[in-house]
């Protein structure tokens, strides 16, 4: 009995192979979410995978709605356990994935089936808010084809039952959709967002952040991660002057350097000079609104600013890879005059703290009386004493700037800037500390900039009446190669620039072919982001404009219509190939012997054989006729059955004595 009623709610309607392909599609769906969803969603899958194919072997039932309701409400607490919320970005991709699995439960019919398959394309796409990266592209193509395979395996039908033959199609199929995915992807309006939803938290986290401590740019020397690329549209400046500004750091509470909310309300204040460089960004997610650019940067998209401080900055942050075009002024002059008040802010110091540093900015004072004269001898300090330019500082104290100056003489770039910062400040010079990015690997495929977060860097800003911000680097004083050569140049005997990173073809760029497939792969990604991703609204009216002169809907829409009618018809001829339809000879001829016949009163019914027409008629064909209609078929059935090529002449002659 059991049996029986086990038997009686087998899934008939869905065959073997869709459920396969079905179960296929979801691992390939699932995989790229695996890093941002609840590890243990891989273990419902599996349950409910494991407990759908013994439903198909008879061995379990389908759970009743009880099983499903609990499964329902503790899978929905368990991602709100695991997201802390059931709203924002990361949570509804865990619900999407939960339903997506959760649905192999109840899928009983085709219906439920053809449910869980359009549900696996949503999934699917939802993936591109976390990666759309090339490669993140590519792989898309297999669960692709694994759901159109399920799509195609879900028809009772000898074919069906053929899982290689059912990919061949679904490969077919997709690729007669391409034409008409590039038409809709070059020609259909661009819209804005309909929805917003939260990002998640963890994305983004690796870069700079609002404050700077002595370890934290170390911290990021040691990552790999892109953080830009840029593409110049003349000649790439050298490699020391690519000084790319995030971050303005006025403020020192004694341990960290932090930005200063007034400076957002300042007006900024700089006169054009020298040739100016233009330049496209694409920077990765940062959750941050500062961007990258090299003094002084100017851009004419409406959500960006330059801030008081002179960095650039977007109206929200930068969550998705952002692409930005900027004009840059690198000798404009900055800010000629200071209020009183401006001044004592970039002179702000603790109250108590370094007294050794204090002491030492004095004596700088009491010998140097012209600022300039200054600062090269702080800069003169850096180069002739022992200084080493290290990832591995050791931790400093209490008085931070004093061990490092007079001790430990070890430290990172935001070491020897904060350290400088703080002297000229002691000495009664206006300075503030500046974090960015400095230098970058020229990819000579593409020709563009790719910085990354070990190029992290922290240089010193100082202040001169008429002649306003001026930047100086006391790093290159202690390491030049740093400067002119990039982190990867400077700190090559450390083995720790790439720990935890094994993988990583940077590790291996002394091997030239591994070097050139890495900067190949690279230019690749740089274009996918710049022609496919940064395909937004102005590009695609510049574009259309181009081509199309003035563009509105009405234009826009008649394009549209016929090139896709263009495209279908084109499929439809590519598909029935009317050219490869040669005219059967022998047909022509049996269809003069029916024009024949039907001239004498005798006509061929529709799918009626030759023998059963002649069959019919015989009693009506007068008894001279019949020898020679006879005569023809015969030769006609021989000729259309050989295996050689047809006697056209034979059987027209055979049509000749019908006639007479």
């Amino acid at each position: 009995m059991k049996t029986a009623a086990v038997a009686h709610q087998m899934p008939q309607d869905i065959p073997r192979t869709g459920l396969i392909w079905l179960l296929l599609a979801q691992v390939l769906v699932i995989i790229p979410h695996v890093l941002h969803v609840p590890l243990w969603l891989l273990g419902l899958w599996l349950v409910c995978a494991v407990w759908r194919v013994q439903v198909l072997r008879m061995r379990l039932s389908f759970p009743n709605s009880w099983v499903k309701a609990g499964l329902m409400l503790g899978c929905g607490f368990a991602v709100y356990l695991s997201r802390g919320s059931l709203v924002g970005l990361d949570a509804a991709v865990a619900l999407l994935i939960t339903a997506f699995i959760l649905k192999l439960l109840e899928m009983r019919t085709r219906r439920d089936a053809l449910v869980l398959i359009f549900l696996g394309f949503f999934t699917l796409v939802t993936s591109y808010l976390f990666a759309d990266g090339l490669l993140a592209a590519l792989y898309s193509v297999l669960p692709l084809l694994a759901l159109l395979s399920a799509l195609l395996g879900l028809q009772q039908s000898n074919f069906s039952a053929q899982p290689l033959v059912t990919l061949k199609l679904a490969s077919r199929l997709l690729a007669q959709a391409i034409p008409l995915m590039v038409l809709l992807f070059v020609l259909f309006p661009r819209l804005e967002p309909l929805w917003s939803m939260p990002q998640p938290k963890e994305q983004g986290s690796i870069g700079l952040s609002s404050s700077m401590s002595p370890g934290d740019l170390a911290d990021l020397g040691q990552s790999s991660a892109l953080a830009f690329r840029a593409r110049f549209e003349g000649a790439i400046p050298a490699q020391s002057q690519l000084y790319w500004r995030a971050l303005t750091l006025p403020y020192f509470d004694g341990r960290s350097w932090s930005i200063s909310q007034r400076l957002d309300t300042q007006a900024v204040q700089w006169q054009e000079q020298g040739e100016a460089l233009s330049y496209n960004i694409i920077m990765q997610p940062s959750a941050q609104p500062w961007l990258f650019a090299l003094d002084v940067a100017s851009s004419e998209q409406a959500e960006i600013r330059l801030m008081g401080d002179f960095r650039l900055q977007r109206s929200t942050p930068v969550n998705r890879p952002y692409q930005y075009r900027v004009t840059s002024w690198p000798q404009a002059l900055r800010q000629s005059q200071l209020s009183t008040a401006q001044q004592s802010e970039f002179l702000q110091l603790p109250r108590l703290g370094n007294q050794h540093t204090r002491d030492w900015a004095d004596q700088l004072r009491e010998r140097y009386v012209d600022d300039q004269m200054l600062v090269s001898a702080v800069l003169r300090h850096f180069n002739q004493e022992p200084y080493h330019y290290t990832l591995k500082p050791p931790l400093l104290g209490q008085d931070s700037v004093d061990e490092f100056l007079f001790s430990s003489q070890r430290g990172f770039c935001a070491h020897y800037a904060g350290a400088m910062v703080f002297t000229l400040r002691a000495a009664g010079i206006p300075a503030r500390v500046v974090a960015g990015y400095q230098g970058g690997e020229i990819n000579s495929a593409g020709q563009f900039v790719q910085v990354r977060q070990f190029d992290a860097h922290a240089w010193v800003e100082y202040w001169q009446p008429e002649q306003g911000w001026r930047s100086v680097d006391p790093t290159f004083q202690v390491a030049p190669e740093r400067i002119e050569r990039g982190m990867q140049g400077a700190l090559h005997d450390e083995a720790e620039l790439f720990q935890g990173d094994f993988l990583s073809p940077l590790r291996y760029q002394h091997i030239a072919w591994v070097n050139q497939l890495r900067m190949g792969w690279e230019r690749l990604n740089h274009s996918w982001q710049t022609q496919i991703l940064g395909y937004q609204r102005e590009r695609q009216h510049a574009w259309l404009k181009q081509w199309f002169g003035q563009v509105d809907w009405q234009t826009l829409g008649l394009v549209l219509v016929l090139s896709t009618a263009l495209i279908v018809a084109t499929l439809v001829v590519w598909m029935f190939k009317p050219w490869q339809h040669r005219r059967d000879p022998l047909q022509g001829v049996l269809n003069d012997f029916q024009r024949v016949m039907q001239q004498r009163g005798f006509t061929r019914r529709t799918g009626e054989g030759l023998r059963g027409f002649l069959q019919r008629i015989q009693a009506d064909l007068p008894t001279e006729q019949q020898p020679a209609v006879a005569r023809f078929i015969d030769i006609y059935e021989q000729q259309l059955y050989a295996q050689h090529a047809p006697d056209v002449l034979a059987l027209g002659q055979a049509l000749a004595a019908v006639k007479k």
